[in-house]
């Protein structure tokens, strides 16, 4: 089975959709299948950034160059008994170390809510029985059925709406729900305009639908975005920015001149 993640799933028919995947849209997959795609493609479940030591974080606030270059600023400083100059350097360096923690906390906590937005339980059709089972067993190929309140699995090709409207505002920021089709739609077709598409972790907020899982785990939308912000390099606030513009613009001349 090719690639799966760089198909685009809404511009192929349903039943083209479930001969790729090797499914068959009345009976689903069978137990002995879906065991091995479970090995082979592993859980449905999204990778979670490792925690670090607070106190280690914390700590490696200090190690931007140009903090560094403060910091030594400072202890210059001190030693010229500048206290005024020493208590302002040090006083941003502890701002901007505080400021940058508090930021990557923060999107610790995001992706490790990302990570469990896509956990619930759904009813699947495997060797033509319905089952619940839940999000973490749920396999590429697998057939499952959505019901108002559901939340969706993995990322789905839709082959049978009722009714069906999704919100989809964690990856679109859109807050109305979106009315799902069953319809082909061209290749370059923008996320928000797929709608004959369901993407893990939205939630099914009216009416009925049938639909061929197609991306499972950190490969789906939801998991593109807590891989993104787990690989992101550190940001800085506008704040930090403009106070350690400041900083070098008053103190980095007198530095230069004491070194």
């Amino acid at each position: 089975m090719q690639d799966l993640s760089n198909i685009q799933w809404h511009s192929l028919a349903s039943d083209k959709v479930a001969d790729m995947l090797q499914t068959n849209i009345e009976q689903g997959l069978s137990l002995n299948e879906a065991n091995n795609r479970l090995k082979k493609f592993g859980e449905n479940t999204i990778s979670a950034q490792k925690r670090e030591n607070q106190i280690i974080s914390f700590l490696l606030q200090f190690k931007q160059p140009l903090v560094l270059i403060l910091i030594i600023a400072g202890f210059i400083t001190a030693i010229l008994q500048e206290w005024v100059d020493t208590g302002v350097i040090f006083g941003v360096v502890i701002a901007n170390a505080a400021i940058g923690f508090i930021q990557e906390h923060k999107a610790s906590k995001a992706i490790q809510a990302l990570s469990r937005i896509v956990t619930s339980e759904n009813v699947v059709i495997r060797e033509g029985e319905k089952t619940r089972l839940l999000s973490k067993h749920i396999v590429p190929g697998d057939i499952v059925q959505l019901r108002s309140g559901d939340k969706i699995p993995a990322d789905m090709r839709l082959y049978h709406t009722k009714d069906l409207k999704i919100d989809e505002s964690i990856l679109t920021g859109e807050s109305m729900s979106v009315k799902k089709l069953t319809d082909v739609f061209s290749p370059n077709t923008m996320l928000a305009e797929r709608k004959n598409m369901a993407y893990g972790g939205t939630l099914v907020t009216n009416g009925y639908g049938v639909g061929i899982v197609v991306i499972t785990g950190d490969d789906t939308e939801t998991g593109k975005i807590s891989q993104t912000m787990i690989k992101a390099e550190d940001l800085e606030t506008p704040l930090t920015r403009k106070n350690l513009i400041l900083v070098k613009r008053s103190f980095m001349p007198s530095l230069v001149c004491l070194l």
